[in-house]
């Protein structure tokens, strides 16, 4: 309920739009259910027991997968999963390359979105001199960003001879992602004695261009120690930009802690948002992507680092719900 009694239709909204698809399924399955009995009621009738033959093996093939469908739609949900998210790219070990290919990677990204049909907002961006990336922040909105993304968090290393070599020798570098549901206001309560906030000026690639203006914004989080900063040229929206990166981080630090507490096995579990494990390898020579957490291998590099990243995605998803099943079975 709203203030003043009012009702939150916004909530109710979502609330419907949650259970729907679970009561679709307990009725077809229910429906089915029904179907298969009154079929086996027709075989004591002589008149209709050939077509009750016809009819019943047809019907018990279709049972099993809709018990799955049932059970699926009835396991928990990640309430964050319809959020936007924040996806944070930086390079890890391998020095210029890492760089390029954390620059790669923002760009699967983003066609990635623009396939879906989502909003993909640059927050932040630090450019290194090859033109690689020392570190990005992208806001991602549409329907069910988090859902489909937060899977891919974690360290992504890349195999390929680099620009910058002249032998042709292959070189392994890395990049860590990390993909954040992003905070509501109602999630996180920022007390402004808790907070440091500094303007500093704003400098472009290499250093080479220099705003005369202190545009900059750096906000620092003293219980925690997290330090958030935002470049863009408006100092307010700098704020904004800041601020909000600097509650979905904590809020990401919340969920977390309560995962932490309620999973004895976090390891084994796709998803859980350990961004010091290694997920995947990018093997340019090859043209092979492999995800290491599920044993899946694609030769479609070129695809994969154009945005369709749907295949493992989908693959992500189907085995953690097979994880969750299991669990609830066990």
């Amino acid at each position: 309920m709203a203030e003043g009694g009012d009702v939150d239709i916004a909530a109710l909204a979502k609330e419907y739009s949650d259970l729907r698809p679970v009561v679709e399924q307990i009725e077809s399955y229910q429906g089915l259910k029904r179907d298969i009995d009154e079929a086996e009621a027709m075989l004591a009738d002589p008149e209709m027991k050939a077509l009750a033959e016809e009819e019943l093996p047809v019907l018990r093939a279709q049972l099993p997968r809709a018990e799955e469908r049932l059970q699926l739609s009835l396991l928990p949900k990640d309430a964050a999963d319809g959020r936007p998210a924040l996806i944070e790219i930086r390079p890890g070990t391998g020095g210029d390359e890492a760089a390029l290919f954390a620059g790669d990677l923002l760009r699967m990204y983003q066609r990635y979105a623009e396939a879906r049909g989502w909003k993909f907002e640059i927050l932040e961006e630090s450019v290194s001199e090859l033109g690689g990336i020392k570190e990005a922040v992208v806001r991602v909105a549409g329907q069910n960003v988090f859902a489909r993304l937060k899977f891919e968090s974690g360290v992504h290393r890349v195999q390929r001879v680099p620009e910058t070599e002249s032998g042709g020798r292959i070189h392994t570098s890395a990049a860590t992602v990390a993909v954040l549901p992003e905070a509501e206001d109602v999630d996180i309560v920022i007390n402004a004695n808790d907070i440091r906030i500094d303007t500093m000026r704003s400098s472009g690639a290499g250093g080479q261009h220099v705003n005369t203006t202190d545009s900059a914004v750096r906000i620092t989080h003293i219980p925690s120690g997290l330090v958030v900063t935002s470049s863009e040229k408006s100092q307010h929206r700098n704020r904004e930009i800041a601020m909000q990166v600097l509650k979905t981080r904590l809020f990401d630090m919340e969920r977390q802690k309560v995962h932490d507490e309620r999973s004895a096995s976090r390891a084994a579990q796709v998803g859980s948002g350990d961004r010091s494990e290694r997920i995947r390898t990018y093997n340019f020579p090859q043209g092979r992507m492999t995800d290491h957490r599920i044993g899946l291998t694609l030769y479609k590099l070129d695809a994969v680092m154009a945005g369709d990243l749907d295949e493992i995605i989908d693959a992500l998803i189907a085995d953690h719900q097979a994880t969750l099943l299991a669990e609830m079975n066990g």
